[in-house]
């Protein structure tokens, strides 16, 4: 396991986890200085980009800016956003994670859940791919904007998808938009850390 991950997981109900996005090289060095985690998103669709989501970035883009955003970075975990339809079955999912950490040199891949993907976190795991997970509102599935878990129902069912993420060999998973009932239940119960995206303070770290 790559020591930076383990310097995460090691954070887990100790200090909290600083993550922050990047896009260039120019920001990435001076997150580097200061933050655990530096996540190339699919976000830039939005932020650079001006889409109205995040489905039309492509695989090409996000490799290129991480290329950039790798050379900026020495202490932080790389982390990088499988866009949309890059893994929408094992097949491809492996051979495109694998793309993206060879030619970039991160250290691990993000992806979405559907609910459906568990195998596909589990054979990235086997073949030694750092997958971090994401549950919640998750912008690749979901249309409407909407807090998850609201409901104790809710909850435990996000609760259920998180421990099924954790199971199938992710290092950490993204809670976003959660209830802080439901934020606090899931980092309480799962040994991998969590990091908070607008799911409150009781996450083990938190993303911007």
């Amino acid at each position: 396991m790559n020591n930076k991950i383990k310097r995460i997981l090691l954070k887990k109900n100790k200090s909290k986890i600083v993550s922050l996005t990047a896009y260039s090289k120019n920001i990435a060095k001076i997150l580097d200085k200061y933050v655990d985690i530096v996540l190339v998103g699919d976000s830039m669709a939005n932020v650079l980009y001006g889409h109205k989501n995040t489905h039309q970035i492509s695989l090409d883009s996000i490799i290129q800016h991480t290329k950039s955003v790798k050379k900026g970075i020495k202490k932080s975990l790389l982390v990088v956003d499988m866009p949309k339809g890059s893994y929408s079955n094992v097949k491809s999912a492996e051979k495109n994670a694998k793309h993206i950490i060879n030619v970039t040199k991160c250290e691990a891949i993000k992806i979405e859940s559907n609910k459906k993907n568990y195998k596909i976190i589990e054979q990235l795991a086997k073949k030694n791919i750092p997958v971090m997970g994401h549950i919640g509102f998750t912008p690749q599935f979901k249309k409407k904007f909407s807090i998850q878990g609201q409901t104790k129902s809710q909850a435990n069912n996000l609760l259920k998808e998180a421990k099924l993420i954790e199971k199938a060999g992710a290092f950490s998973i993204v809670l976003e938009c959660l209830s802080p009932y439901a934020a606090k239940l899931i980092t309480k119960e799962l040994k991998i850390p969590t990091i908070g995206i607008g799911s409150s303070s009781f996450c083990d770290g938190q993303i911007l």
